[in-house]
């Protein structure tokens, strides 16, 4: 092994610089006129095309020249075909399972074949054709120095042509990521095998909608009159429905399912203000989209305009794209700025299967037997490991998920009901918010968004600012909240539909002259009688018309909101501000509970004192932070993980910051009480319990001198690329990943950099995978900053130049106009027709 990894640290050596060295004009057959292309000193290209084919064509040529391996890598997650890449890796058979037997790829093709239009089709095959001609032209090693590595461990993959459906299927993952509850429902019928429904509602308590409000306000919505708690809503969903607890959760084997981890953290903030509360008298956007820490960025930042832009040829966009797939996601054209977070909508049910015990392809419905489609699925490897083949079993309900390679589960089948796995038009939507020029464009092209439900904020040069939820978010059943695994064997529990576009949430040009969203709740529970009286007619006037119940408990929505109204007139300076704020609005809950704590012990008295003159702010200096977090990661493991016996462990979540806030005003609930003593314990005990657990293991690991502690001394990033960056190989890992760097934020502070305090691990999980100011004043004072860098070259230079403006909360200029473009540029690449 030390001469395996001595020997790749000598070749890494010779093809270090195995990057992207194109000659400064080169000929390509394809395209139709000449495109040009500049670089600035970040990275960041500028593609000018006089047409629509060749500019998504030189993108796509572009984006697999910086981000093959990425391109290569997100492809084979999204077919479930990973160890075709890697060989036999038992840590990412569950990841090729999983997706396989979802079918992403196969719903992806489909998609494809029927759903979009000539125009989509046109421009997600000019990119192909665009990825297709860079891929063709360069030998695997010029590719990519992973398939050089690869190579020696005998791995030897197949480098086959880019299709539309790869990108397509990559939306999916998207989609997969940031739109499911499943793990939720299996997690929560484990935990009901343990703990009483009521506990698990004081676990899950009710949404604040008083102290942290939802996006849209009562004043927001179509009918003002209804007041704000006129309806309960039950945010576990466990009342009046007969299930029986299925059990089984696990959650290491959860997050193996997913390529980025299992989601802690995941969510984003932005916000918009108006020109009546900005210096400039036109509005300020400001977005921040937090994804898991990953190697190379998942953001791709480019610049693509038409020459001139007309009708036939309507983009001139910049912003943040996916590197496998045209156009952009986020950002602004000549006219509209967008951008998102993640709405966490409730669009996974769980169904229980009955299997005909004597046949194992059919399943009852409404009394009868139904036969399954059955897929046989091959996994290959890219080693000589011999092929696996396994059968998915489909439901009309969706995929069995919990079959095995080694057979079938006729015990408790699971079948999934997912949004994502019924055909969509997701790429539809992009090309026209690329194009849209006004309010009334820009959700026309949000009508064929269907996955996953995003909260995208509007603005625009004429002043106006907008949000909009689109997405299919599915009509239930009365009793069926999809928080539990229903019976599916019964057509009571099917869904009725989906909440027409016109009736999701919406708001234009509020009084306030601010939206902000930051991942809680997205209305009021008045919008939801609104919807009974809108569609009950139509839908049944007992359905279930819930968006979301498993949101971000409104910390960071709540701060935002504060500080957009503390720091007005706004300016980008105060929108700078606002990204790096570090404060924790739970720990300026549940600290001052500390402060009538009886405590004996005058040493640990004293550091009571101490951290109670904290301002709450989790700087990465601060050493009061780091004594919260340890207290935070005590108390909530000495509250719940005993209830819990092992089914779960408390990871942190914003649940459980407001669940702590609640019990600690209910001094008898029996969650205080730790069942594995004899003892009845009560707050004051678990309180001090915690307080001084968490001193004695911060001075055992940090020393006695708790007044050099630094927070960002252990909440650290290390960003790891996948699968090389995870060999085990230490000399290997220290080429290709970077880091640990200190950072500062917390899970539920502004600048949310998401820490699991159940193995007392404080490095960064999850955080801001980009940060961007639009100032649609002057599109060229725009500022922008993501993750690690452009480039997917461990050589490159810019591979990592972006780590520590990131860190440290800072920009760079986003590049507008041709002049400024040109100006700024470090390199210029003519592409012309063969």
């Amino acid at each position: 092994m030390r001469f395996t990894t001595i020997f790749l640290c000598i070749l890494f050596v010779f093809i270090g610089s195995v990057v992207a060295q194109e000659e400064e004009s080169l000929t390509l057959e394809g395209l139709n006129d000449t495109v040009e292309i500049f670089w600035d000193d970040w990275g960041v290209p500028h593609i000018y095309a006089s047409n629509v084919y060749d500019l998504a064509f030189a993108q796509g040529y572009i984006q697999a020249m910086d981000r093959w391996w990425q391109m290569e890598f997100s492809r084979h997650i999204a077919a479930g075909r990973l160890q075709e890449l890697t060989g036999y890796n038992p840590s990412l058979m569950g990841t090729d399972v999983y997706l396989r037997t979802l079918g992403i790829y196969e719903t992806a093709r489909l998609e494809y074949e029927t759903n979009y239009s000539q125009h989509s089709l046109f421009i997600i095959e000019a990119f192909a054709d665009g990825v297709n001609a860079y891929i063709s032209s360069h030998t695997p090693n010029e590719l990519a120095l992973e398939y050089r590595l690869l190579s020696i461990i005998g791995v030897e993959p197949e480098i086959y042509p880019w299709t539309p459906v790869d990108s397509i299927a990559w939306g999916k993952v998207m989609a997969l990521q940031l739109g499911g509850n499943m793990d939720v429902e299996e997690l929560l019928s484990s935990i009901l095998t343990v703990i009483t429904p009521e506990m698990l509602q004081d676990y899950l308590p009710e949404y604040p909608y008083d102290s942290k409000p939802s996006i849209l306000l009562p004043e927001d919505l179509p009918i003002t009159q209804a007041p704000l708690t006129s309806r309960q809503v039950d945010t576990v969903g466990i009342r009046g429905l007969d299930i029986t607890p299925i059990g089984g959760y696990d959650p290491e084997l959860a997050a193996n399912y997913m390529p980025f981890g299992d989601g802690i953290g995941i969510g984003s903030n932005n916000w918009v203000a108006s020109g009546e509360i900005t210096e400039t008298g036109l509005p300020l956007m400001a977005n921040d989209m937090h994804l898991g820490i990953q190697m190379p960025s998942i953001w791709y930042e480019i610049g693509l305009h038409c020459t001139p832009v007309s009708e036939d040829c309507p983009y001139n966009v910049v912003g943040f794209a996916f590197s496998s797939s045209p156009l952009i996601v986020a950002g602004h054209n000549d006219r509209i700025s967008w951008a998102f977070t993640n709405v966490g909508p409730d669009t996974q049910d769980l169904y229980q299967i009955r299997v005909n015990p004597d046949n194992d392809l059919q399943y009852e419905w409404d009394g009868e037997w139904r036969d399954m489609t059955v897929r046989e699925e091959t996994i290959r490897f890219g080693d000589d490991t011999d092929p696996i083949t396994f059968q998915v079993r489909i439901t009309h309900l969706g995929p069995i998920i919990n079959d095995t390679l080694e057979g079938f589960n006729n015990d408790n089948p699971l079948a999934l009901r997912w949004t994502s796995l019924e055909p969509g038009e997701l790429f539809t939507a992009l090309i026209q918010m690329n194009a849209a020029q006004n309010w009334q464009e820009f959700r026309e092209a949000l009508t064929y968004w269907d996955a996953p439900s995003q909260n995208i904020i509007y603005a625009d040069v004429d002043g106006n600012i907008g949000y909009q939820m689109p997405g299919r978010i599915p009509i239930r059943a009365p009793g069926h909240t999809g928080q539990l695994p229903v019976p599916g064997w019964t057509s009571e529990y099917e869904w009725r539909g989906y909440i027409p576009f016109d009736y999701l949430p919406r708001i234009f040009n509020p009084e306030r002259g601010w939206i902000a969203s930051a991942n809680q709740r997205v209305v009021p529970p008045a919008y939801y009688d609104y919807l009974q009286q809108e569609l009950g007619d139509e839908f049944g006037a007992d359905s279930n018309f819930t968006i979301h119940l498993e949101t971000a408990y409104g910390y960071r929505g709540n701060r935002i909101n504060t500080l957009l109204e503390d720091l007005k007139p706004h300016s980008i300076q105060t929108f700078m501000q606002m990204h790096g704020d570090n404060y924790d609005g739970s720990a300026a809950e549940i600290l001052p509970y500390l402060a009538d704590l009886t405590i004996e012990d005058a040493e640990l008295a004293t550091i009571r004192d101490w951290l109670l003159t904290w301002d709450y702010h989790m700087d990465m200096d601060s050493a009061q932070a780091v004594l919260y977090a340890h207290f935070w990661s005590r108390l909530a493991n000495n509250i719940f993980n005993d209830q819990f016996q092992g089914v779960y462990r408390a990871s942190g979540t914003n649940n459980e910051l407001w669940a702590v806030y609640q019990l600690l005003q209910e001094p008898d609930n029996i969650w205080w009480d730790n069942i594995e003593t004899d003892d009845i314990e009560t707050p004051q005990d678990i309180l001090l319990q915690s307080l001084q657990e968490a001193y004695d293991y911060a001075v055992e690991t940090l020393g006695e001198d708790y007044t050099a502690w630094r927070w960002g001394a252990i909440h650290t990033t290390t960003f790891v690329s996948n699968p090389i960056g995870a060999s085990g190989m230490t000399a290997l890992e220290q080429q290709v990943n970077r880091g640990p760097v200190e950072t500062a934020g917390t899970n539920n502070a502004i600048n949310a950099t998401s820490w699991r305090i159940g193995a007392l691990d404080f490095s960064v999980r999850a955080g801001p995978s980009e940060r961007v100011i639009y100032d649609l004043s002057d599109w060229s004072n725009s500022r922008s900053i993501h993750t690690i860098g452009q480039s997917g070259h461990p050589s490159n230079p810019h591979y990592d130049d972006m780590i520590d403006p990131w860190r440290n909360i800072e920009y760079r200029i986003m590049l507008w106009t041709r002049e400024q473009v040109e100006a700024a540029a470090v390199r210029k690449l003519t592409l012309t027709p063969q």
